[in-house]
């Protein structure tokens, strides 16, 4: 049910599994991390550690890193940045995207009006989406500057297929994250959004953003700083799931993707 999501205190309930999954408590961590495995089906053989003693608590594991070569980085200009299941892909047409059938929103809602918002009157998206099974680091789908960043309050509602296709202006109502690189195509947006359990998202140069929650969109410039991150190399991560937006300007390439395809971080998207 959706409602539920309407009434239940999120922020709160968030910080409440953001506590859980940290707790050290050897037993009580193996026994959610096996519950997990078994659960959600997850392979723990494409993890450096395939032993659950090995992580120190719940997020430790749930944020794995993957073993050496488990996910190639394609000799292409953009490869897919995470793994999941592609939500919807296309055009951005007249500043809108598509979040599901029959629903659109606005890039400058999605981007919380950022001065920017004009770059993104046309180009192409995707949108991946992580379940709980997959690999929850997020890494650089093509070279780039980081130029800056803004967190974004919002809600913190699941964003689950079912949500997509109900809940109108998802993804520009929930918690974000939005990262501006410097590329070959010019100025790029990767959009970290948060969910409801996914209270905290954090990126290797500033590390963790969220929480603490703020009311108010908080602006950070790195314009000044030589931050480069090469295609393939760690960007961030979510600690729970959660979706990823791309945003490409002024371009007319198509994605190498069809909706709702499961990919692998490191494939070729173009």
């Amino acid at each position: 049910m959706i409602f539920w999501q309407y009434m239940l205190p999120q922020h709160w309930a968030s910080k409440l599994i953001f506590k859980l999954t940290r707790i050290e408590n050897t037993w009580l961590k193996n026994l959610s991390i096996r519950w997990f495995i078994k659960t959600y089906q997850v392979d723990l053989s494409l993890a450096v550690h395939e032993n659950i003693q090995k992580y120190q608590n719940f997020n430790d594991f749930f944020t794995r890193t993957l073993k050496p070569g488990i996910r190639p980085i394609a000799d292409s200009a953009i490869i897919c940045p995470v793994d999941g299941t592609v939500s919807q892909l296309g055009k951005i047409d007249n500043a809108q995207i598509i979040q599901a059938k029959n629903h659109h929103y606005r890039v400058d809602k999605l981007l919380a009006n950022n001065a920017k918002n004009a770059m993104f009157e046309t180009g192409i998206f995707a949108t991946i989406y992580l379940s709980p099974q997959d690999y929850h680091r997020i890494h650089m789908p093509y070279d780039g500057k980081l130029v800056e960043m803004d967190y974004i309050p919002g809600n913190l509602f699941s964003v689950s297929p079912k949500n997509t296709q109900n809940i109108d202006n998802l993804f520009a109502k929930n918690e974000r994250v939005v990262c501006y690189f410097e590329s070959e195509f010019g100025l790029c947006a990767i959009v970290l959004v948060g969910a409801i359990f996914v209270g905290s998202i954090q990126t290797v140069w500033q590390g963790q953003i969220t929480p603490p929650y703020q009311k108010k969109v908080r602006h950070f410039d790195y314009s000044k700083q030589a931050i480069f991150l090469k295609k393939g190399e760690e960007l961030g991560r979510f600690n729970m799931g959660s979706t990823v937006i791309m945003l490409i300007p002024r371009n007319n390439k198509i994605f190498n993707l069809s909706k709702s395809q499961v990919v692998e971080m490191g494939q070729a998207l173009v």
